[in-house]
């Protein structure tokens, strides 16, 4: 029987536009907008100037500390401009545009051929560094600093997050579909690194050719095929690990305090493709897709092509879209515009029509405990929200474990008042992170 969580939600997964359709590699395009910031951590400095010439490949901004990610061209050309540019997460942030010269040349020495086997952990570490590789689930924390915990903390398992929850989103499933041997091979370099044998790959049943072709491509590896029942959110980290090994990440802990790290399908190839082949991270698969999308697909995008240049190869928009999201709708970035770059954590572009979008006013909270079923993590969500009205958050951290909400979107799917519930929390942790910084 399939694994599964308490809590959760069932809403219409809507794979059906794309779960079928392959991976389609996009032209090249004429220009790309590339932010210097592009995950968790310190932003990166440039290092190219304006009438510059650039190759695919080649370093354009700089990491200068550890918590960071360096950002590379993603196509060869000319750099015409250094300036602000919106931004799919920060708003706003300094953005690296290169003309293409037509050419879609590599910079000197890449491709190249490594035996990953024959490195050291160190070394491998290091490569992932250079390569620019974060979480490309969405949460882009740089995997090199996941892929190093402190000595004081024994990882003995590694996790695949290949669940792919959301709704609409379907880029990991055809990763696991047509790159089989290089997202194994990617879990096995990250296992060396961090000196495990014991790795798991979650897959929601509703994916059972995944499923097989995975299973297929594990063996005589050590690596376990876990299917899970089909719910949402089953692939939070902190639900997969209690689902998966039984272990329960602490409030306000991390995975690695129960011995595991979890990755995502796209990260542990990209992972595969620096350490074999010296490819850093300068493109991903990206679902794009809703009902106002004409023709939605499953795209390997360049770092830096606009949304509004993605949504074009997908034959436009049939209609106007009530809602722009990068990522899924439960735990998706809502833009205002098309011009935004795709980054790194672009997992998918959905726009959604009018009928997509359950639309309502917000209402004062009923107490109908709905959210409180709902809730993954165990919390009073309907508390977190009116604590967040009234701006309390050390009450709400100390009193109803603010900090551990997951900002899933359970409750505010499953409330009949359309209370912004998440909203509030992120309100909340934000002052909480401002009093912290000020202390």
């Amino acid at each position: 029987m399939a694994k599964t969580f308490r809590g959760g939600v069932h809403p219409d997964d809507q794979k059906r536009y794309t779960a079928a359709k392959p991976i389609e590699v996009a032209p090249v395009p004429q220009k790309v907008i590339i932010p210097t910031r592009q995950h968790i951590g310190a932003p990166c400095t440039a290092v190219v100037k304006v009438g510059d010439l650039v190759k695919k490949g080649q370093v354009i901004a700089e990491a200068q500390a550890f918590v960071s990610s360096p950002v590379h061209a993603s196509i060869s050309g000319k750099v015409a401009e250094i300036a602000e540019y919106p931004h799919p997460v920060f708003g706003a942030c300094t953005a690296i545009v290169i003309e293409s010269d037509g050419l879609d040349e590599w910079v000197e020495g890449l491709p190249l051929e490594r035996d990953w086997e024959t490195l050291e952990a160190n070394a491998i570490k290091d490569i992932i560094r250079q390569a620019g590789i974060v979480g490309m689930g969405g949460a882009t924390f740089p995997t090199h600093v996941k892929m190093a915990p402190p000595p004081e903390k024994a990882i003995d398992s590694l996790i695949l997050n290949a669940a792919e929850c959301e709704p609409f989103l379907t880029a990991d499933h055809r990763v696991m579909l047509e790159a089989a041997e290089r997202v194994v091979t990617g879990m096995r370099i990250s296992m060396k690194v961090l000196g495990v044998t014991k790795g798991y790959i979650g897959i929601e049943e509703n994916k059972p050719d995944a499923i097989a072709v995975m299973q297929k491509a594990v063996t005589g590896t050590g690596i376990v095929v876990v299917p899970l029942k089909t719910k949402y959110p089953q692939g939070a980290e902190k639900t997969l690990i209690k689902v998966i090994v039984d272990r329960e990440v602490p409030s306000g802990g991390l995975p690695m305090d129960v011995g595991v790290v979890v990755q995502n399908v796209g990260t542990v190839v990209a992972i595969a493709d620096a350490v074999q082949k010296g490819l850093p991270l300068i493109e991903r698969v990206t679902t794009v897709t809703g009902g106002a999308v004409n023709e939605p697909k499953n795209l390997l995008l360049r770092v830096g092509t606009t949304f509004a240049q993605a949504i074009e190869l997908c034959g436009g928009f049939k209609e106007s879209p009530a809602k722009l999201i990068m990522g899924g709708p439960m735990m998706g970035m809502a833009q205002c515009r098309i011009d935004v770059p795709v980054i790194k954590g672009t997992s998918g572009i959905l726009a959604l029509s009018s009928s997509d979008v359950n639309a309502g006013e917000e209402k004062p909270c009923i107490r109908c405990g709905r959210c409180v079923n709902a809730c993954p993590m165990g919390l009073v969500p309907s508390m977190l929200s009116i604590l967040g009205q009234q701006g309390l958050y050390e009450t709400a951290k100390e009193d109803f474990d603010l900090l551990d909400c997951v900002e899933c979107g359970s409750c505010v799917y499953v409330c009949p008042a359309k209370r912004n519930i998440v909203h509030y929390v992120k309100y909340l942790k934000a002052q909480n992170a401002a009093a912290a910084a000020k202390k």
